[in-house]
């Protein structure tokens, strides 16, 4: 997980620092240095871990503990902040044309992940009631246009392209196009090459004075670590960019790209990609990264998530079978079906403050889950209404139709048994428990 390496030894420094009742200068700055030593670890740039850090010495040595938090709550907070700073301090958002259509050139090395991001942002501008068009401006590489009309198709956005005419050409007939058609948005999926050379900036810069580019994105691999940065800066020196997008950053990342590219550049990380999926490009929030960093959580995107993949209508419905105790097979089923639309159970749960580390060494496997959705999937519409008439012969049954052992099948009911004598209990105390919105399961239900 992304700053597995840099909460660990954060935490470290900071636990340190919890178990003394009074800091001195000399604390501070021992827990500073250790500070800047896992910033490094983590691959963050040179010179923005001794800045940060030395910030952080001069804050935290002068300020007045406030009378609340304990010296070292007091330092932490100014960690957050600083962190928070250092990302950019608030989420940017895309800058949008006067006129339509706002136009987005995403740009980058080659095999950055230009062309499924671009499906991603589309995909993602779609959902928020936009009219994306996709424009295949990436002549050279194989099979180029025809990725991105597979990953155009599977986020149902519409491709332009125009074979291998001049990229320039290809741009400005998709900005006719799009405004002859009513599309609002324009993303321009240029080529990219091993290394920033001459030709390429040339031919981008052909394309921004060809057609008015509103957005200048460049697509960045995390997992290349302190290069990503490098190539940040020779991108916007050369071409003057608008934003990163910020790719895998779900992945066993050190996440220094993440903390240095705004210090360098000057500008910000707007999109992180955090999966394989088109669903998988979460607006960038440095706020809410440097609390996940610190082991704090991240509530607000869990809610955010929730509220864009679950369905509210649904969840009142299952939110009132519960309170009249009439949940069951499918009730549950829904519930499995509308977590699995979130992401993984770890990826959730680690949004959860103080769950992260608690995480670190859990082996959580999600095709847990789809076991037990196929021991659902195998029972029949009675038994899933009625699971009480489930006997031996059944279960053997089902079990043979999911590929599981009959055991499998005891443990689940036997699990769903103990979920209906709690929310008995919690309805016979007069408690309210909102159980919709796919955030019901007790943890480590099913796994």
């Amino acid at each position: 997980m992304v700053f597995e390496g840099l909460s660990d030894k954060l935490a470290a420094a900071f636990k340190k620092l919890r178990s003394k009742g009074k800091l001195t200068e000399s604390d501070v700055k021992t827990a500073m240095r250790e500070v800047r030593l896992a910033l490094l670890e983590a691959d963050v740039n040179y010179k923005v871990a001794k800045d940060f850090s030395n910030t952080l010495v001069e804050k935290c040595v002068g300020e007045k503990v406030m009378e609340s938090l304990t010296p070292a709550q007091m330092v932490i907070k100014i960690v957050r902040d600083e962190l928070t700073n250092l990302m950019g301090g608030e989420h940017t958002r895309l800058k949008t044309s006067s006129r339509i259509p706002t136009v987005v050139l995403m740009c980058g090395l080659q095999g950055s992940g230009k062309t499924t991001h671009s499906a991603k942002l589309a995909k993602k501008l779609k959902a928020e009631g936009h009219r994306p068009l996709l424009v295949a401006c990436d002549i050279y590489r194989p099979a180029a246009i025809e990725q991105l009309k597979v990953v155009g198709a599977a986020a149902d956005v519409p491709v332009f392209e125009m074979g291998t005419e001049k990229p320039e050409k290809i741009a400005v007939a998709a900005v006719k196009h799009a405004r002859d058609y009513g599309h609002d948005y324009v993303i321009l999926d240029t080529a990219g090459r091993l290394h920033i050379d001459d030709d390429l900036m040339a031919e981008l810069t052909r394309i921004t004075k060809a057609v008015e580019v509103n957005n200048i994105l460049l697509v960045i691999d995390s997992m290349i670590g302190q290069d990503a940065v490098n190539v940040a800066k020779a991108f916007n020196d050369l071409l003057e960019i608008d934003g990163v997008i910020l790719t895998k950053l779900d992945g066993d990342t050190r996440g220094g790209a993440a903390l240095s590219v705004r210090a360098v550049t000057g500008k910000p990380i707007i999109y992180a990609g955090v999966g394989e999926k088109l669903d998988d490009l979460d607006e960038f929030h440095p706020d809410r990264m440097a609390s996940r960093i610190l082991g704090m959580g991240d509530m607000l995107s869990l809610i955010e998530k929730a509220e864009h993949e679950l369905d509210e209508k649904q969840a009142e419905e299952t939110a009132k079978r519960l309170a009249e105790n009439k949940f069951d097979m499918n009730d549950l089923l829904q519930q499995f079906e509308s977590i699995k639309k979130m992401g993984s159970i770890k990826s959730l749960m680690s949004m959860i403050p103080g769950m992260e580390q608690k995480l670190r060494n859990v082996d959580i496997d999600d095709r847990q889950m789809l076991r037990v959705e196929a021991i659902i999937k195998s029972m029949t519409k009675k038994e899933r209404a009625k699971p009480d008439i489930i006997n031996a012969s059944r279960k053997r049954r089902i079990a043979a139709g999911a590929g599981v052992k009959v055991e499998d099948v005891n443990r689940l009911l036997q699990q769903y048994e103990q979920m209906k004598k709690m929310f008995k209990q919690m309805n016979s105390k007069g408690g309210k428990r909102r159980f919709g919105k796919g955030m019901g399961l007790p943890p480590g239900f099913g796994l």
